[in-house]
């Protein structure tokens, strides 16, 4: 009746404060602030497609920010009291609910710095649709999720546009993902010689899967099986670390991300999945679809040929380029015509890729790699930087 929030425990108040003050008369951090300028587009025909296309996949799996974590998360315990279900190096990483027979949780974070750079607004949303995407990837039903909004000095009206703009994009993606923010932090002030950091807006959630016996992982696939793509084509590569790290170009805008085809294509995937239709499930981000390939072929321990020939655009715009609400699922051959009927009729739009069997990744006649060359390559730049041997990520 006093608009106070009282919290008592035991008997005695630990906690009295007023309740509009905690919801919309919360004081508010208002500065001045600018709207970051936008990028030309890039057409793919304007980026130059790389002379061999097996060496540009190498650079970029073994590259600074593609490379694996495995260093890293080697040096700590990553079995969770044996609940662990999925280890790190996948989409999200999954545990077992202690105590119920079926129930896990799959948790993700994600964000991609270079994006919210280019485009705040594009950025913070797809910070969103990324973890809900990894999570959803698992089979997991995407639940909640928190924020922690990295930025520079927010004096700076630049700055302040670029928080403003990605706090817009997330609102936006949380909403049309029913995917909410409950709690988060914001760390300002973020600079070096008046150099701030790109802005990063971190987004970490949580998803429920009900029977971690119907989860999917990256690395499940089986010989034989249909190498199936959700989603539309690769055509753009503004941002893309193709762009970036072979061909040392920051050009372009950020990929838009549409919401309505995230939330389409993911339900689609995660009915999939709990049906216990798909053997493996990845999603398609950083490095496009040749990367989200040869992680499958190294997690997998088998290899992948694909054939590109349904495909429309340019091979390299195909293979690298960074479109979202996108995933790569590996399915029984039995029922692979079943489930491109089922998408053709939910109007979800997806790609028959190939066929998983041998021990290389080939893609027509651009891409033939041992798959322990990608491993070699994938596994080496930790070490190697570690060790005084490597060069700092770009990102």
């Amino acid at each position: 009746d006093d608009l106070r929030f009282r919290v008592v425990h035991q008997g005695e108040e630990v906690a009295n404060l007023p309740i509009k003050d905690l919801g919309d008369q919360a004081p508010e951090y208002d500065r001045p602030w600018r709207e970051s300028g936008k990028q030309a587009p890039l057409p793919a025909n304007l980026v130059t497609a790389p002379q061999d296309y097996g060496q540009a996949l190498l650079q970029l799996v073994g590259s600074a920010n593609q490379s694996s974590r495995r260093w890293v998360y080697e040096q700590y315990d990553t079995l969770i009291q044996g609940n662990s279900l999925q280890l790190p190096g996948g989409d999200a990483g999954v545990v077992r609910v202690d105590g119920h027979p079926s129930k896990a949780l799959a948790f993700s974070s994600d964000v991609t710095p270079r994006y919210v750079e280019a485009d705040p607004f594009e950025g913070g949303k797809q910070a969103v649709a990324e973890c809900w995407r990894n999570i959803t990837a698992t089979g997991a039903e995407p639940l909640a999720a928190t924020d922690n909004l990295n930025f520079g000095n927010p004096e700076k009206p630049e700055i302040m546009g670029q928080f403003v703009q990605a706090v817009k994009g997330i609102g936006e993606a949380c909403r049309a993902l029913d995917f909410p923010i409950v709690s988060g932090n914001v760390s300002l002030y973020n600079e070096t010689n008046g150099i701030a950091i790109l802005p990063t807006p971190t987004i970490a959630g949580v998803g429920l899967l009900p029977d971690w016996r119907k989860m999917a992982r990256i690395g499940g696939a089986n010989d034989g099986d249909k190498v199936i793509m959700i989603g539309v084509d690769g055509s753009h590569l503004g941002q893309s670390v193709y762009l970036r790290d072979v061909l040392s170009s920051r050009e372009g805008p950020a990929p838009e991300v549409d919401l309505f085809a995230e939330r389409r294509n993911g339900d689609f995937v995660r009915s999939v999945i709990r049906n216990g239709q798909a053997t493996a499930c990845h999603d398609i981000s950083s490095g496009g679809l040749a990367v989200a390939l040869a992680e499958m072929a190294m997690a997998s321990d088998k290899g992948l040929t694909i054939d590109l020939g349904e495909c429309k655009g340019a091979p390299h715009a195909l293979l690298f380029g960074e479109d979202q609400a996108r995933y790569v699922l590996t399915i029984p051959s039995d029922v692979a015509d079943f489930i491109c009927a089922n998408a053709e009729g939910a109007g979800v739009p997806f790609r028959r890729l190939g066929t998983v069997g041998g021990s290389a990744l080939v893609v027509g006649d651009l891409i033939s790699l041992p798959i322990q060359q990608l491993r070699d390559a994938h596994e080496s730049w930790f070490p190697d930087f570690m060790e005084g041997r490597g060069e700092l990520a770009a990102e």
